[in-house]
């Protein structure tokens, strides 16, 4: 008998049936596993009952805020290696990089192509797979030393800083492994988006400077006192060489 691949099971989460039925159904067509959730609290059951490839999550929900539902399911074991996607009807920048900043994959707003939405899914999960690939290709060597205030352990994709692991989005570790990898050396927003995303074309102008802003504060709780991170107009970002031995 041929071996037959595993359909990648797509969450959705939408509380209007109609929606959900064009999803499901352009979804399925297209060789995919979609399950339907109408409210938060199944969402959050299915997803734990059996983990995701991905999750379409719609903002405007009966029982919870779309980003709230965001931020449970990430904190569910293995949520954060789910890539998730946003649909709302509110096309708004803001909410758009809200979003962008909790760590999300894309965000389409209504009304939307199902074609479009199917088209997205697929090079969402085309770049997750990339970034897996990349690190269990990088070097095993775990906790590597790269400067004495930094560590990289790329078996459990964990970086520290000055001795604390940081809490990484997926996106987030990918921005910051490549700049701790290379100190002082500048990489520009099209460089990390094809680097990290996948492809700089498909994805929203403020990915990266939302992502940058997230890393920025987060090292602002480790050290509160230094920039990790510069920023060089009209070029890009770099890790900044010569901090001091401690946070302090």
């Amino acid at each position: 008998m041929p071996f037959m691949a595993l359909k990648p099971r797509i969450l959705i989460v939408e509380d209007e049936p109609g929606i959900a039925d064009t999803l499901q159904y352009v979804l399925a067509t297209d060789g995919f596993a979609p399950v339907w959730a109408s409210t938060a609290e199944d969402a959050i059951a299915q997803f734990t009952a059996e983990r995701p490839a991905l999750a379409v999550l719609d903002v405007g929900l009966p029982d919870l805020n779309g980003f709230e539902l965001f931020r449970r399911l990430q904190a569910l074991p293995g949520g954060k290696q789910v890539p998730m996607l946003f649909l709302t009807a509110r096309s708004d920048e803001i909410d758009r990089v809200v979003g962008l900043e909790l760590g999300a994959d894309d965000y389409i707003a209504k009304p939307f192509s199902p074609r479009e939405l199917v088209a997205r899914v697929r090079t969402i999960l085309r770049r997750s797979t990339r970034l897996v690939v990349e690190s269990t290709m990088a070097p095993t060597t775990s906790a590597a030393p790269i400067l004495a205030i930094w560590a990289l352990d790329e078996e459990r994709h964990q970086i520290r800083f000055y001795g604390k692991a940081l809490e990484l989005s997926r996106y987030e570790y990918g921005v910051l492994r490549l700049l701790v990898q290379k100190p002082g050396r500048v990489f520009t927003r099209d460089e990390l988006l094809i680097k990290v995303w996948g492809d700089a074309n498909d994805s929203f102008d403020r990915t990266v400077d939302a992502h940058i802003k997230t890393l920025r504060a987060k090292l602002k709780l480790v050290a509160p006192g230094l920039e990790p991170i510069r920023t060089l107009r009209g070029s890009g970002y770099a890790l900044s060489e010569g901090l001091p031995a401690t946070a302090a």
